[in-house]
């Protein structure tokens, strides 16, 4: 079977084809991104090359061939050359072609996908139902709290000496303090300022940024796809976005010598977020060795107040979100001691968006 691109990487299906030795004869780009690798470097390989400690994976090939018959297993666990784990419902279908020879067509459907989807659809609408409420009791709070500062400013001017005046100072200082507050849970409010611009350009400014506020004592490793071309994205916003995970590695750290950070890009085909197949995503991964998120309040760490330190906010979290689902991206975190893995992907086909 000839492998027709506008036909296999238009599913966003992982589809790969093997022949009766389990070489790699066919790929489509869903199954490169799934796979995190290429037709090129893998065309002409056997099959047990494509992953690392492939049993599992090689006996749903071989059961497949040796029995003729369409073999299906579901949740089989892959270990990437980049040492990610996934897991897949894989579909082995044997297909005889004209000269009489045994192929396998392989489909695989990465199981953490499905949930993601579903799950990326109900928290964004949750997000949006607390955001909501959250701008609405914001804007409840600033209106009174305006009034307050106000008073204070006229009595501070009717008090008969300077040591009373000191309780106005701190009355207006605490409610400007409070107004501060307020506008950060009420996040970015302006549009979107959409431009071409690398990704790169953004996570070298934070890199930057982050290397001055440890005095060059944390260690950033970087990891680029060099390939990634430009899209549209408001810079300084996703620039806020990557600052607010790092500064939070860097503050979980015992000590800034200790804290190590990779940031990570890559390229996805055929990737579905919420209801729609993006064509092609900009992934980054933001990884750091610190003592992780607790295990309490992981699934709610990008919700408004949540921290696990005790002179957080935990508006850091919440806003990095706001942002990338504004550029109708998503962002999730998977933690445990010694590694958090925050990962966000946002669709390079902006140059039509509105901003919203």
């Amino acid at each position: 079977m000839k492998q027709d691109p506008s036909i296999l990487d238009s599913i966003s299906t992982g589809i790969v084809k093997f022949d009766e030795k389990l070489t790699v004869t066919a790929m489509n780009a869903s199954a490169e991104a799934l796979l995190e690798t290429s037709l090129t470097r893998c065309l002409g390989q056997h099959a047990g090359k494509l992953v690392l400690d492939p049993t599992q994976w090689l006996a749903a090939l071989e059961h497949a061939l040796a029995s003729s018959n369409l073999h299906t297993n579901r949740g089989i666990a892959l270990t990437l050359h980049s040492g990610q784990e996934i897991r897949v419902d894989v579909v082995v279908t044997p297909l005889t072609d004209h000269d009489g020879a045994l192929n396998l067509l392989v489909e695989m459907m990465a199981i953490d996908r499905l949930l993601r989807i579903s799950r990326d659809e109900s928290l964004v609408h949750a997000q949006e139902t607390n955001r909501a409420m959250i701008r609405g009791l914001a804007h409840e709070i600033k209106n009174p709290l305006g009034g307050v500062r106000g008073a204070a400013q006229l009595l501070a001017r009717e008090l008969p000496n300077e040591e009373l005046a000191e309780y106005t100072r701190i009355i207006i200082r605490e409610a400007d303090r409070l107004r501060d507050l307020v506008d950060r849970l009420l996040g970015p409010n302006r549009q979107l300022d959409l431009q071409p611009r690398n990704i790169h350009e953004v996570l070298e400014h934070v890199r930057n940024l982050i290397i001055a506020e440890s005095d060059n004592a944390v260690t950033i490793i970087r990891d680029y796809d060099p390939s990634l071309p430009e899209f549209a994205c408001d810079k300084a916003q996703l620039i806020q976005a990557v600052l607010n995970i790092m500064r939070n590695a860097l503050q979980a750290a015992p000590n800034a010598d200790q804290c190590e950070i990779t940031l990570r890009s890559r390229s996805q085909r055929q990737f579905t977020m919420g209801t729609r197949v993006h064509r092609l995503v900009c992934r980054v991964d933001i990884l750091d060795n610190g003592p992780g998120i607790p295990a309490a309040i992981l699934p709610a760490i990008f919700a408004p107040m949540v921290t696990g330190r005790a002179d957080g906010t935990g508006l850091g979290l919440s806003i990095a979100q706001s942002i990338i689902h504004r550029h109708k991206g998503v962002i999730g975190c998977e933690s445990r001691p010694g590694k958090t893995h925050f990962t966000f992907f946002l669709p390079m086909e902006l140059h039509d968006a509105k901003a919203s």
